[in-house]
């Protein structure tokens, strides 16, 4: 987030808004708190507790003030976006702010976090390699989230480890599985695979602990997704446009679509190929930038276009777990584990299933109905 680098409390100040939270008498929930924060979240920061059962916690608590702070942000954003437009033409920006915005607003809010959790607890419930946290509800408001411990490595300290070629592949295939069975079998996305966000447990399965960037996609979406797939292995046009138009992009023509097809390619080339190999080196990477560069001079050519705003968090969430895979040196097929998500997959399968979750969570219908209008 915007806020990732905010420095911790000490502890008067954390004290002062456990307090604020849960009431003066706070520390008697807790048969022990560590005073410094284990980590910092994107708009507040994580101490480790025990709570009265002998639970081993983890305590998210919001900094002070951060809806303000947010909205400066924003505003900051949204100029730096208009001064962007007006010297580039490429892209138009208001959707991707919209966008943006409504996510950061939504992180503010722990119970709506708290309710994305249980979700996750839903959608991965047959995935044996991930562990979702469970919130404590009496422990909880929308600005602190108390959920149990998870025991894990970050990334970084992980390979400090050298776990050799077979475990770091074991890895990227479960958090391909983490990050995609949600999206294939049930719309939903979350839109951060930063290195913060999970951590790998002894048994090289992942703990999930962040749910603060969630997204709920419209089951023609994913279609579309999976479409363009297709499109783009049968060397399809007709479909490749169709699928375009489901992702929500309008009034394309054929030169838009020679560039976003251009984009595309690149983006599903592991996806295509039916072997094992590494995931390309994405924007990071010389052809990665090449390419990028190439499909900015287009756009700016042919008079810009207007992404759709789901993209937004798709296209992060693509970008950010490619870094990962290249974190581990992971060499997969990528063509096979993709194929495991897809090959029976149904837009009204996809609907109910998405229906039935969010009702059984009690995520607000208004997210439904935009996610299914």
């Amino acid at each position: 987030g915007l806020q990732a680098d905010a420095p911790s409390m000490g502890w008067l100040f954390t004290k002062r808004r456990m307090a604020a939270e849960l009431g003066l008498d706070w520390q008697q929930n807790f048969s022990s708190f560590n005073r410094d924060a284990v980590s910092a979240a994107s708009l507040g920061q994580v101490h480790k507790a025990v709570g009265l059962n002998n639970q081993s916690l983890a305590i998210k608590l919001q900094y002070p003030d951060m809806h303000s702070a947010i909205d400066a942000d924003l505003k900051q954003l949204k100029l730096l976006f208009q001064l962007y437009e007006r010297y580039d033409s490429a892209i138009s920006t208001s959707d991707i702010y919209d966008e943006l915005s409504e996510r950061l607003l939504e992180e503010l809010d722990y119970r709506r976090e708290a309710m994305n959790m249980h979700l996750y607890q839903i959608m991965l419930a047959n995935e044996k390699k991930v562990q979702v946290p469970s919130h404590i509800p009496e422990l909880s408001t929308d600005r602190l989230l108390t959920m149990n411990w998870l025991d894990g490595k970050r990334l970084m300290p992980f390979l400090d480890t050298n776990p050799d070629q077979e475990t770091r592949n074991e890895i990227a295939k479960t958090m391909f599985r983490v990050w995609y069975v949600p999206f294939y079998y049930y719309g939903v996305i979350h839109g951060d695979p930063h290195l913060g966000n999970y951590s790998i447990a002894d048994d090289y399965s992942i703990n999930l602990m962040d749910f603060g960037s969630i997204r709920l996609f419209r089951p023609q979406f994913v279609a579309g997704v999976i479409e363009l797939y297709k499109a783009l292995r049968d060397n399809n046009r007709d479909l490749a446009v169709d699928a375009y138009e489901r992702w929500g992009f309008v009034g394309l023509d054929n030169e838009a679509i020679d560039v976003l097809n251009m984009w595309a390619e690149f983006i599903y080339a592991p996806l295509l190929e039916n072997r094992v190999r590494p995931i390309q080196q994405t924007r990071g990477g010389s052809a990665g930038r090449e390419l990028a560069g190439k499909v900015h001079t287009e756009l700016k050519r042919i008079g810009g276009i207007k992404p759709p705003r789901e993209f937004v968090l798709t296209d992060r969430a693509a970008v950010g777990l490619g870094s990962v895979f290249m974190h581990l040196g992971a060499e997969v097929n990528w063509h096979e584990l993709f194929h495991d998500l897809i090959d029976d997959f149904s837009v009204d399968a996809l609907a109910n299933r998405q229906r039935e979750a969010a009702s059984q969570v009690g995520l607000p219908n208004e997210l439904l109905t935009n996610s299914l209008s």
